[in-house]
């Protein structure tokens, strides 16, 4: 039993987030992105992989979206009514809102453009109606085998993790998320849960992101300089997500500052968006739905729309224009107009993929950008870029995959360096395998398998017996309240851990069972056959006083009226001192150490002594001992440091003469 991961996109880069995951005979695709760094071919998934015959229907069980960034769904409308996938689609219900808009707008910049998008206005009314919304932290059952479940993933409105199980495997794709809460957005939330594997975004594998406020307040700094100076700001973005978090700061500063400078949008796009937000209020953060009742946070009196003559209109202002990125469209098309001027100001909020116009201004400050063979724009404007990103940086996939704690985990969505560093660190501080496959590779992950099975009476009444572990603790004697001297006094910790050792059997056309150990040879009936070691070794002790002028007695002798406790104490002490695993038990006249027994030896002639070459030194006391197979090495580390220590007698032994 495996799982199959197929990475169609966003392998070792960010872009068309797509993965097809086999799971015990279940085929889900995980996100149908594009690129948005390309027009040719390489914009969309290679979907051949799937399927050579373009049967989409039986090679995929359902097709799940995590959220309404472009990256993630752009080539959904082309791969159901172009490439004729009919089978059963899955997001959140504002997923399923939003969705529509991100893929009208960006349809629209490719008409503009005069690019083919390849899919049309008809094409995502119709793929839409595919669509099966689902709600967090419902259990959806696809059919009989494959069962999914959504959480909260913060990152931009509706977005989601998705759980998937088929039988006893099971697995988590993030999608993009953030662990940290924002202004509008709460943090990524989901319940522990038993992994197979975890598929999870990469973006920022190597950077750990500074305080939120800080970047505010540099951002905010950056705006008002240029604002003041009469310069432009333009502010690419895309109509959903940053926007609506970029649009809350700045209203807030102007109301705090009472600025009188225009905020625009570029399109009603993002003016119908906001109307979805404040549907969607219960999936906005904490304080924003606390302070709904009294004030709606989308609703701005800042903002209005942008008219395409006010371009190169005088005086200073603040435009948000789609798409992110520069990567065409209307952004592109002010940025064009703005910025061989000095005095404007271009800020970049989030991450831009290689291939975009962001991306070049991100990578240093170019002078001149050229758009194709025949345009060239000079870049005289400041360009300032912030960390506005709301993917979560690599404490935060971290702490999750630490948390989750799957026995596998696949980075996508990320660059290929940063997600090499990331991978060794899950590995030598998590201990967790992990894997960075670049596009069109398939990893395969073993997976468990858990077998049901009943338990008969004996193995659970032995669960419940108890069973003792005793271990050495120290606690300290303040009994002489006047002294400031203590002393750490030997004990004994005691435990009960109730865990019993059970024999699985699966016979022929039966159930499992789990059952006792002495119940196993009853059934094939058999007796129970066990092998004890022996040995009889002699100890040295000290050198006795005399008690009277009469010659010193023998050891024999001596242990005729001797307390036999009294030497298992002397060993037990010892022995407590000595070694750190193994309970110790001093039972009187023998002592016992896990199956390891040990007792004072009084026969002329015992079967276990092995030399007899101490027979008659005086100065000896020999022990007999016992153990299992299984406490072989306990044992002669015992026996070791017996033979190296000398009983201390003197003083100690009431001699009868």
């Amino acid at each position: 039993m495996a799982i199959d991961c197929l990475v169609l996109g966003a392998g070792q880069e960010v872009g068309k987030s797509c993965v097809v995951v086999s799971i015990n005979g279940k085929r889900i695709m995980f996100d149908c992105g594009m690129h948005m760094g390309y027009t040719d071919s390489r914009r969309y998934p290679d979907f051949s992989l799937i399927s050579k015959t373009g049967d989409f229907d039986n090679a995929l069980t359902c097709v799940i979206i995590t959220h309404f960034h472009l990256d993630h769904i752009g080539a959904l409308p082309y791969f159901t009514e172009v490439c004729g996938y009919r089978g059963p689609v899955y997001m959140t219900y504002p997923t399923k809102a939003l969705a529509p808009l991100m893929l009208e707008d960006y349809r629209k910049n490719m008409d503009r453009r005069g690019e083919d998008g390849q899919f049309t206005s008809d094409h995502i009314t119709e793929c839409m109606k595919k669509v099966i919304p689902v709600d967090l932290k419902q259990t959806v059952q696809v059919d009989k085998d494959l069962q999914i479940r959504a959480y909260y993933a913060g990152h931009v409105l509706g977005a989601a993790m998705f759980y998937a199980k088929v039988g006893d495997a099971a697995m988590v794709y993030t999608g993009d998320y953030n662990m940290t809460p924002d202004r509008h957005l709460g943090a990524a939330q989901i319940d522990r849960l038993q992994l197979d594997l975890l598929i999870t975004e990469s973006t920022y594998a190597t950077t750990i992101r500074d305080s939120r406020y800080g970047r505010e307040r540099e951002f905010l700094k950056a705006v008002h300089n240029c604002v003041a100076a009469g310069g432009k700001v333009l502010i690419p973005t895309f109509a959903l997500g940053r926007a609506q978090e970029l649009c809350i700061l700045l209203e807030d500063y102007w109301e705090r500052m009472n600025l009188k400078v225009p905020i625009y949008f570029s399109s009603g796009l993002t003016i119908q968006a906001n109307m979805y937000y404040k549907m969607l209020i219960n999936w906005t953060s904490q304080k924003i739905k606390e302070t709904y009742a009294t004030h709606n946070a989308f609703d701005f009196k800042n903002v209005q729309n942008f008219d395409r003559s006010l371009i190169n209109a005088p005086g200073p202002c603040v435009l948000f224009a789609t798409p992110g990125m520069i990567s065409g469209g209307f952004s592109l098309e002010v940025f064009m107009q703005w910025a061989p001027s000095e005095i404007n100001l271009i800020t970049l909020p989030g991450y831009c993929v290689a291939g975009t116009i962001g991306h070049k201004l991100m990578s240093g400050k170019p002078t001149k950008i050229d758009l194709d063979k025949d345009t060239q724009v000079d870049v005289r404007c400041q360009i300032h870029q912030l960390s506005f990103s709301p993917h979560t940086d690599a404490k935060g996939i971290m702490d999750l995959v630490k948390f989750l704690s799957p026995k596998h985990a696949i980075l996508v969505h990320g660059e290929k360096p940063k997600m090499a560093t990331l991978k060794e660190r899950i590995q030598s501080e998590l201990g967790i395998q992990c894997y960075c496959p670049a596009n069109n590779d398939t990893v395969t992950i073993p997976t468990t398998h858990y077998v049901k099975a009943d338990a008969s009476d004996a193995f659970i009444k032995s669960c419940l017996n108890p069973n003792f572990k005793f271990s050495k603790s120290s606690s300290v004697d303040k009994s002489y309240s006047g002294s400031n001297d203590s002393k750490a006094i030997p004990g004994l910790q005691v435990s009960d851990e109730r865990v019993a050792e059970g024999i699985l059997v699966v016979e022929k056309g039966k159930k499992a069972k789990v059952i006792h150990q002495d119940e196993l040879l009853h059934m094939l009936g058999e007796n129970k056959h066990e092998v004890q070691f022996a040995y009889c070794f002699p100890m040295r002790t000290e050198r006795l006083e005399k008690t009277r002028s009469e010659d010193l007695p023998s050891a024999d002798d001596l242990l005729c009226g001797l307390d036999k406790c009294t030497l298992i104490s002397l060993l037990s002490t010892k022995l407590s001192n000595e070694l750190s695993d193994g309970n110790i038990q001093d039972l009187g006249e023998q002592l016992q150490v896990e199956s390891f027994c040990l007792s004072i030896c009084l026969k002329d002639n015992c079967p276990h002594r092995i030399s007899d070459s101490l027979q008659n030194d005086s100065e000896v006391v020999f022990f007999c001992c016992s153990w299992s197979v299984a406490d072989e090495m306990l044992a002669w580390k015992i026996i070791s440091i017996m033979k190296n220590y000398t009983l201390p007698l003197e003083g100690r032994l009431q001699v009868r003469i």
